[in-house]
């Protein structure tokens, strides 16, 4: 099963690149974050056209929204709330008996301080609120994918620069160590960097405000993959589609894709 998460900032605007990516990528499965539409205006027609018979939606008008359109069935959909709110940032749904997340954590906005920014208070708060679940409430007896826009980008070489980095939103410490937690909730293994190694720079978003992303390659990953131990032995490749951001009106994030064997 090809799994595809990709953030699209805004499905309408970007349907001819979403024909794009399938036809680049051919997936089984796609997890896409920041669709920007609600459910009542959601393209599924056109989703449909593309492959994707089975599709799930979570949207909401200008912001947020995920969606998860699938060749296979669709099973037990779900729309968790996380931080009781209705924000439209988690969609779950079984597909051949892997639980598949997609997931859009909150950015964070600019200050790195949860007394002085709302915005990065609730994205710690989401963080929390998710490894709660994994903890306590979530089934062991599932194997399970998280895919989606976590906004975090954990390792040094997930940056373009981690010294000047250390006090921006999206890799700060606490962030960083929020994260780690969420890992280990359920021992996920980074599907991705499973692949390819730790020490080799990675980046999945590029500002919009650099001039020339691929010569300042001022990047970072912020879109992840992850597996439970259980399917680790099924991985069977990992791609980052970095070729997608020099395309026309592009999103800043790039498509990310992993294979697990069923």
């Amino acid at each position: 099963m090809r799994i595809v998460t990709w953030n699209i900032n805004s499905l309408r605007l970007r349907l001819p690149l979403l024909r794009q990516v399938v036809a680049l990528l051919n997936p089984d499965v796609l997890c896409l974050q920041e669709t920007k539409v609600p459910d009542a205006l959601f393209p599924r027609d056109a989703c449909e056209a593309l492959g994707f018979p089975h599709i799930a939606h979570h949207g909401m008008k200008g912001y947020n929204g995920v969606a998860l359109l699938s060749k296979l069935p669709l099973e037990d959909v779900r729309t968790p709330e996380r931080c009781r709110r209705t924000d439209c940032r988690h969609l779950a749904a079984r597909v051949a008996g892997i639980d598949v997340h997609c997931l859009y954590i909150p950015a964070g906005g600019d200050i790195p301080d949860p007394e002085l920014n709302d915005k990065f208070a609730h994205k710690l708060d989401f963080l929390a609120d998710l490894t709660g679940w994994l903890t306590a409430d979530a089934d062991p007896s599932r194997p399970m994918v998280l895919a989606g826009d976590f906004n975090i980008a954990p390792l040094e070489t997930d940056v373009w620069s981690h010294r000047q980095l250390l006090s921006v939103v999206s890799h700060t410490p606490v962030e960083v160590e929020a994260l780690a937690g969420m890992q280990a909730a359920a021992g996920f293994v980074d599907a991705v960097r499973h692949f390819v190694p730790p020490t080799e720079r990675l980046y999945t978003w590029w500002s919009y405000r650099s001039p020339d992303f691929a010569a300042n390659d001022r990047g970072r990953r912020l879109d992840h993959i992850w597996v439970t131990p259980e399917l680790k032995p099924n991985l069977q490749g990992a791609l980052v589609a970095r070729e997608c951001r020099g395309w026309t009106q592009p999103s800043d994030h790039v498509p990310v894709m992993v294979d697990v064997a069923l």
